[in-house]
């Protein structure tokens, strides 16, 4: 890190998930300087699945991305919720199919930081993204620079740069969060753990389609296929995930909420014995897993303020969320591409260009993150769960047509953005 110095740094960001190489560059194609820190020594592919929402994927495209997306992921035609008897309860066009002028992928989330990162390393330079240093504390403002304290992790010793903006794009253990929220606790579970895995199948449900059967008052499960490459030779690359609610006094989470937690086949197989959705044997591709990582449901109260002075947060350090939208990564990216404009176009003043980043975000992210926890689908599948326990043969009567009119609703307040604002809005590229 000792090429960073006061003469050539500008924005430091700690961070290199999908929000901190969005936000880099974001900041490069606005002619801001940035580098990127992560504590991790060599950044690999790790992680499972998601989903992009087209108006990330319209942030992403602007960027030149497109292709790669196109290439590494699927796009998603249609999301259709199933009961546990695989009973199609309701579904809609996705992406294009739906209006946008954006599609909707489902990727592997270590695929797209892959794409994200080499992007990076080409635009900006090497050195643009140091592993094996994280943030350790902000020591003082000096005139219109920060002085940042920085560790590098496989010597243990600490350094400091300065830069004229901070941002914290280092997740749900948030470090420049803590600093700048002491106090504020450990997240908040709410009772529902989560098991994921990927596994080659063939295509099944058309090859395209994001499934949802069951309701997470008891057990629910959400199956999508991710790669790209799988499909042109005709298979599916299938992205599960299993969640199952306990009562809150059940226990604990214990230690901390790691995505990379590994799972046990045993511990979530019972749940969806004889599950069928489709074409889709559930218990079998559950048992066809290599690897199963467990993950409880977690998100953190919204804060009146995210940043202090240079200092803000960024993706799922300002913001995490349940994933009942889809819509984490995607926010993330969003988050990046507003702050990107907000500093140039309060350029050369990086606190007011933070602040003005915060005012636009802020308030929108909170609001999902409500929307997320009040769970509307899902009341409404667990109504059909209750009303037909043993399936039903024609949905009209199982739930009412205002009902279902409910269900295209709460998927408008948990995804965020309407088709015909995300179509008519100008760029936010600078």
């Amino acid at each position: 890190m000792s090429a960073m110095n006061a003469a050539n740094a500008d924005v430091l960001v700690a961070g290199a998930g999908i929000g901190g190489l969005t936000a880099a560059l974001s900041l490069h194609a606005a002619g801001i300087g940035v580098r990127v820190i992560e504590p991790v020594q060599v950044l690999r592919p790790v992680g499972v699945g998601i989903n992009l929402l087209p108006h990330a994927v319209r942030e992403l495209t602007e960027l030149g991305l497109g292709e790669q997306l196109a290439a590494t992921g699927v796009a998603t035609a249609q999301m259709v919720h199933y009961d546990r008897h695989g009973n199609r309860i309701w579904g809609e066009p996705r992406g294009h199919a739906l209006g946008y002028h954006w599609p909707q992928y489902s990727i592997h989330r270590g695929a797209l930081q892959m794409i994200l990162l080499d992007a990076v390393r080409e635009r900006l330079g090497e050195r643009a993204v140091v592993t094996g240093t994280s943030f350790v504390r902000c020591a003082e403002t000096e005139g219109q620079l920060l002085r940042v304290i920085l560790r590098d992790m496989a010597r243990g010793r600490e350094h400091a740069v300065r830069v004229r903006a901070l941002i914290g794009a280092d997740g749900l253990y948030s470090t420049v969060r803590a600093r700048l929220h002491p106090g504020e606790g450990p997240p908040l579970w709410n009772g529902i753990r989560m098991w994921r895995g990927v596994a080659e199948w063939d295509p099944v449900l058309g090859g395209r389609t994001v499934a949802i059967a069951g309701s997470n008052a008891h057990a629910k499960l959400v199956v999508y296929p991710i790669s790209g490459e799988a499909e042109r030779r005709g298979r599916a690359l299938l992205n599960w995930v299993a969640e199952v609610r306990f009562p809150v006094e059940h226990g604990a989470i214990s230690g901390a909420a790691d995505w990379n937690r590994t799972g046990r086949l045993s511990d979530v197989l019972p749940y969806f014995a004889g599950w069928r959705i489709g074409d889709l044997d559930v218990p079998a591709l559950l048992a066809a897993t290599r690897r199963i990582l467990e993950y409880p449901m977690v998100d953190r109260e919204p804060l009146p303020r995210w940043g202090r002075g240079p200092v803000t947060l960024l993706g799922d350090a300002a913001h995490p969320m349940y994933p009942v939208g889809s819509n984490g990564g995607s926010q993330a990216v969003l988050d990046a591409r507003v702050l990107a404009r907000s500093l140039a176009v309060n350029d050369p003043d990086r606190v007011a260009g933070l602040r003005a980043y915060e005012e636009v975000r802020r308030e929108a992210t909170a609001a999902l993150v409500l929307a997320n926890r009040r769970m509307p689908a899902d009341r409404l599948l667990q109504v059909v769960a209750e009303r037909a326990p043993e399936g039903f043969d024609r949905v009209e009567d199982v739930l009412t047509p205002e009902e279902l009119a409910e269900l295209d609703a709460a998927y408008r307040w948990t995804t965020g953005t309407d088709v015909a604002e995300l179509n008519g809005r100008g760029s936010w590229g600078v």
